[in-house]
């Protein structure tokens, strides 16, 4: 069984596009419009060709997404087609997914070099410490 059904699949020559509308099952308030396009990219095998989510909706009392996606094959007719603000919402989304990434990547580094900097520390804790009862001796 499937996570995606689909509810319709027309191929829009006039505009030179296919309209996907398809159901998620049980994704509700959990699914994002990248991961929804990339879902289907695989799902309807559409490598190498341009998925716009236009709208992911939600059902009251159900765990349903219905969406409906373009698929274009020229992203240049797409930009004539859509509305720029979709796609000004698309890239600050993709950018704040490669921020997180990129902070994602620089906690992983320093969190490798924290052991060998505290093991550091603590023998120059131990040292100085050392030091202080030999001054009290004294």
């Amino acid at each position: 069984m499937s996570i995606i059904e689909t509810v319709t699949d027309v191929d829009n020559g006039f505009l030179s596009r296919r309209e996907l509308t398809c159901n998620f099952a049980g994704l509700g308030g959990k699914l994002k419009s990248l991961e929804a396009a990339d879902m289907i990219t695989k799902e309807f095998k559409l490598d190498g060709k341009f998925v716009i989510p236009m709208r992911l909706k939600t059902h009251v009392g159900k765990s349903l997404v219905t969406g409906t996606f373009y698929v274009y094959d020229d992203e240049g007719l797409a930009k004539k087609h859509i509305n720029p603000t979709i796609f000004s919402r698309l890239e600050k989304t993709k950018a704040k997914i490669a921020e997180a990434e990129a902070a994602a990547k620089e906690a992983e580094a320093p969190a490798e070099e924290t052991p060998a900097e505290a093991t550091e520390s603590k023998a120059e804790e131990s040292t100085a410490e050392e030091s202080k009862e030999e001054e009290k001796s004294e």
